[in-house]
């Protein structure tokens, strides 16, 4: 899963960005409004952490332009002010959360995880599809009643977003960009590697190839 941090607090930023790394998210920065809403304007997020205080451009006027393109990502809006108009203000030109600083990081990490869900149709905490059980804060899997089995990074990012996906048809150039960051390459090859890799693990129907268009893991499993 893919998340833009807008945000011009240095000693935020590096307290957020290892914490939705190690929690599988790829993680894009942007310290102005401006390059915020450039952003998220041209490229796809799964969910955005946005500031009000912005420099350049407030955090308010980049939202309502996002929502006037027609972008709906969701979005959690960050204020260090915290009062009750603000709020509303927010919440009015399109933010789909708030929260006030100063704030405790696992209280954003739940409320972005939150948002992802709600996005994609997820009512529980612990993803299903094609016969498998995803839990993101262990980061394990299990097929039907099995045991719980650890992923790596790669894998779980990539699984998550499959299942997060479920029935969709999906291009090694969309998977690659939500599971890896923009600095880091991203060789469609590697992606191709990793769904062998869940294959191998739990069955080669698990993900079907469609060629020339990607791959696209069934919501339920196919027993055939």
């Amino acid at each position: 899963m893919r998340i833009l941090l807008v945000e011009d607090d240095t000693k935020l930023i590096e307290e957020l960005r290892p914490r939705l790394q190690r929690a599988g998210y790829a993680v894009e920065v942007a310290t102005d409004g401006e390059d915020g809403a450039f952003l998220g304007s041209e490229e796809l997020f799964d969910a955005v952490v946005l500031d009000l205080g912005l420099p350049r451009l407030p955090g308010l006027e980049v939202l309502k332009q996002w929502r006037a393109q027609g972008n709906l990502v969701p979005v959690l809006i960050l204020t260090a002010r915290d009062t009750w108009n603000e709020r509303v203000d927010g919440l009015k030109a399109g933010a789909d959360d708030y929260l006030g600083k100063p704030f405790h990081p696992e209280e954003l990490m739940a409320r972005l995880e939150a948002l992802i869900r709600r996005r994609h149709g997820q009512a529980t905490h612990l993803l299903s599809a094609g016969g498998l059980t995803l839990d993101p804060d262990r980061q394990q899997v299990r097929a039907g009643d099995e045991e719980w089995q650890p992923l790596t990074g790669i894998e779980f990012r990539l699984l998550r977003y499959l299942m997060m996906n479920a029935d969709r048809v999906l291009s090694k150039t969309e998977l690659s960009e939500h599971v890896y960051e923009e600095e880091r390459l991203r060789d469609s090859n590697v992606i191709e590697v990793y769904i062998n890799r869940l294959r191998q693990r739990f069955g080669r129907g698990l993900i079907e190839t469609r060629r020339g268009q990607g791959y696209r893991l069934p919501s339920a499993k196919d027993d055939a």
